[in-house]
């Protein structure tokens, strides 16, 4: 279904008419749903769909929009294969099965491909597939011969049918019942309802990206979607620059080094910040793995000590849902509150602890007819009637053009790279560091140099402070708890 064919979904709207606010909106589970699915959204596909909504934000989101932006203005040649680039611009949601049933699709990217070497390679011989375009096969021919998967599965969405929810203007999603909505009433103080009054109000795939955008950086998003249509919402720092230490639920050892990143500061000692980082191809394939990794893993391990928005009253609404009433299984509750990064975005050496989700089991088929049909299934069945041959596929490494046992990352080296403290990453240059310490009005003699080792509480501090701040570096490697 395309964004044009989208069909609305209306909602019954309760508005304070004194504050023009809304109270709460009740909806069945096709928007229930379509909230909860951004759980699921790495953080490259959520910037990639604000960015290109026609409403952009006055701001951004902490660092994401210079770190997705840089990854689309590297060259080519920084990454391993031309899929790596494409997986961090684009990157696949491992809940995607559930998300395409939704009823307002805002994903605008693109439909999965499935590409094959040669028929005889495919069934009889190294039997690889490909995700991407341009892979090459350990036969070292092109994986070029496209295919059609001819059993898409329907595996239903997250909310279990004709369930009925009421939801606050600041994302508490709650079972509808009389005692929530006059909870969510006398919040705003109102004491009889001669000043509130219902609206039935439809909404679109505009209006969905609208709200995922305010959702990130406001407390009131669904006023601000519904009820200020005319104009775009007005955010200011305050809004989303959180500049406070990040605590982390990792304990590590910081004597060990063994294993971490080495990461070269380039600090002002006056100013108490990170004016930029000299690193490796490692450091820049943590940073840059931050866009293929779900908004609800980065809500998880904050455990509550940061808001996002309105997206943690979200995510905490999901783990208050009692499962057997209102979710289709534990399973769809935990793609939820625990989602995986989608099958092959792991790569060895990434210090965070993320889970990733595995592959089904593709098989290609040929039968016994004339012409000789020949699908692609992700159901891992073994054929029965006319087939001539079949063969259970792996799915080749995108990040790799040949076979190794290693997981690559995604940024090619031996190769150096400054990111500054707000993760705009480039190639390293001595002429811009130095332009960049002009800009940044730091004298030679304010200058220190400090390396620092990035194991796995360091890496989720920068993975948050990425999202909270405008400066990340400093907020991960500098700041102190209960500092100011």
């Amino acid at each position: 279904m395309t964004m044009e064919e989208a069909k609305a979904i209306s909602l019954k709207t309760l508005v304070y008419k004194k504050n023009n606010r809304v109270i709460f909106v009740e909806s069945d589970e096709d928007f229930t749903d379509v909230l909860f699915s951004f759980l699921t959204m790495p953080m490259g596909t959520i910037m990639r769909l604000i960015s290109n909504h026609n409403q952009p934000p006055t701001v951004g989101i902490g660092c994401m929009n210079n770190l997705y932006e840089s990854i689309k203005n590297l060259d080519m040649q920084c990454f391993w294969t031309e899929a790596c680039k494409t997986m961090l611009l684009c990157p696949r949601n491992d809940a995607a099965p559930q998300n395409e049933r939704l009823k307002l699709q805002i994903d605008d990217g693109e439909v999965p491909r499935y590409f094959l070497c040669t028929k005889d390679c495919t069934l009889s011989g190294h039997k690889l597939l490909s995700l991407y375009p341009n892979a090459v096969c350990d036969c070292g021919g092109l994986m070029d011969t496209t295919i059609e998967l001819s059993d898409a599965q329907d595996r239903g969405v997250f909310v279990k049918g004709r369930t009925q929810f009421i939801i606050s203007d600041e994302l508490q999603v709650k079972p509808s019942s009389i005692e929530a909505s006059l909870s969510e009433v006398s919040k705003l103080g109102l004491m009889d309802f001669s000043a509130v009054e219902e609206y039935n109000i439809d909404i679109g795939v505009d209006e969905v990206l609208t709200l995922l955008k305010c959702s990130l950086m406001s407390k009131k998003p669904l006023t601000e979607t519904l009820l200020e249509r005319n104009s775009a919402p007005k955010f200011g720092k305050e809004d989303f620059d959180q500049n406070i230490y990040v605590e982390s639920t990792v304990e590590e050892s910081e004597s060990n080094v063994d294993g971490k990143i080495h990461v070269k500061l380039i600090i002002s000692k006056s100013k108490k910040m990170v004016c930029f980082a000299e690193t490796s191809e490692e450091f820049v394939d943590l940073v840059s793995s931050f866009l293929t990794v779900p908004l609800g893993y980065i809500i998880k391990e904050m455990q509550g000590s940061i808001s996002i928005g309105s997206l943690t009253n979200l995510y905490n609404s999901v783990q208050e849902l009692d499962v057997e009433k209102y979710l289709k299984s534990n399973e769809h509750k935990e793609m939820l509150i625990s989602p995986k990064l989608a099958p092959d975005f792991s790569h060895e050496n990434n210090p965070l602890d993320i889970e990733e989700g595995l592959h089904p089991t593709y098989r290609a088929r040929e039968y016994y007819v004339y012409p000789h049909r020949y699908e692609l299934t992700s159901d891992g069945q073994i054929p029965s009637g006319s087939t001539l041959r079949s063969s259970i596929l792996t799915v080749k490494d995108p990040k790799s053009h040949f076979k190794e046992a290693k997981r690559r990352g995604f940024v090619t080296g031996p190769t150096m790279f400054t990111i500054t403290d707000n993760l705009i990453i480039t190639p390293m240059s001595q002429v811009q560091s130095l332009c960049l310490l002009k800009e940044l009005k730091v004298s030679i003699s304010d200058i220190e140099e400090r390396v620092v080792h990035v194991g796995s509480e360091k890496a989720l501090h920068l993975l948050v402070a990425s999202l909270i701040s405008e400066s990340a570096l400093t907020n991960a490697f500098l700041r102190e708890p209960n500092s100011e």
